[in-house]
C-alpha cells in the first residue's frame, strides 16, 4: 500500500511539472511599411522612408537592412545595415558616399536618403527590420524612378488639377458675388418703393387734414347762419299779432 501511495505521489508531481513547465514562447510578427513608388530627377536627392510596428520594446539587438535590386536585374545586394546602435553604409558599391542614414529605431524609423541620383538608381529597394524576439515579418518594397526632369504627364495632370480647382473656386465666388449684388439691388429698389409709398401716404393724409380744417369753419358758419335765420323768423312770427292790435286801435 505504501509503495502504491508513493507511486501515485510521483505521478502527480510529474504531471504538475509537465503542466507548469515553461514552453517555447510564440514567435511574434513585425510589420514594415514603405511607399510603393518614389520619383526623383537626375542630380537631386530622395528619401526612402521606412517605418515599422512591433509589439515589443525596441531592443538593443534591433537590426535594419536595406537591399537594392536594379531595374532589369534578378540580383539583390545589401546596401545598408544597422545593428548594435551603429549604421553601416555600403562603401564599395554604386551608392558609395551617396547614402545618408536619417532614421531612428527608437522612433520606429529606418529611413535613408540617396543623394546625387542617377539613372542607374532605378530599381526596387527593400527595407527589412528585426526586433528580437519580434523577428518574423514581411519586408516592404519601394520602387524608385529617376528622370531627367519631372515627366510631362505628371506635371500636366497636377497643373490640370490645380487649374480646375482654382477655376471652380473663381466660378463659385463670381456666382456668389452676382447673387449678392442682385439681392442688394432688389432690396434697395423695394426700400425706395416703400419710402415713396410712405411719403405719398403722408402727403395724402396732410392734404386731407388741410381740407378738413378748411371745411370746418364754413360748416360752422353755415350752421350759425341757419340758426340766426331761424331765430329771426320765429321772433318775427311772435311779434306780428301785437303790431296788428296797435293798428286796430
Amino acid at each position: 500500500a505504501a509503495t502504491m501511495s508513493q507511486g501515485s505521489g510521483d505521478l502527480l508531481l510529474l504531471l504538475a511539472a509537465l503542466l507548469w513547465a515553461p514552453g517555447p514562447s510564440p514567435t511574434l510578427s513585425i510589420h514594415v511599411y514603405t511607399q510603393r513608388e518614389v520619383y526623383g530627377t537626375v542630380g537631386s536627392h530622395v528619401t526612402l522612408s521606412c517605418s515599422f510596428w512591433s509589439t515589443e520594446w525596441i531592443s538593443d539587438d534591433i537590426s535594419i537592412t536595406w537591399h537594392f535590386q536594379a531595374e532589369g536585374s534578378r540580383d539583390s545586394t545589401s546596401i545598408f545595415h544597422y545593428a548594435k546602435g551603429q549604421p553601416y553604409i555600403d562603401d564599395v558599391g554604386t551608392f558609395k558616399e551617396r547614402m545618408e542614414w536619417v532614421g531612428n529605431p527608437y522612433r520606429k524609423d529606418g529611413s535613408i536618403v540617396i543623394h546625387n541620383l542617377d539613372y542607374t538608381d532605378n530599381g526596387t529597394f527593400t527595407c527589412d527590420v528585426k526586433n528580437p524576439p519580434d523577428i518574423v515579418g514581411k519586408s516592404s518594397q519601394v520602387t524608385l524612378y529617376v528622370f531627367e526632369k519631372v515627366p510631362t504627364r505628371y506635371g500636366v495632370v497636377l497643373g490640370s488639377i490645380i487649374g480646375g480647382a482654382l477655376l471652380l473656386v473663381a466660378v463659385v465666388v463670381a456666382i456668389v458675388y452676382i447673387l449678392r449684388s442682385c439681392w442688394l439691388r432688389r432690396q434697395a429698389t423695394l426700400q425706395r418703393r416703400l419710402s415713396a409709398m410712405e411719403k405719398g401716404k403722408l402727403q395724402r393724409s396732410a392734404k386731407d387734414a388741410s381740407k378738413r380744417s378748411r371745411q370746418a369753419p364754413v360748416l360752422y358758419a353755415m350752421l350759425d347762419h341757419s340758426r340766426s335765420t331761424k331765430a329771426a323768423s320765429e321772433k318775427k312770427a311772435k311779434g306780428a299779432p301785437g303790431e296788428s292790435r296797435k293798428d286796430k286801435k
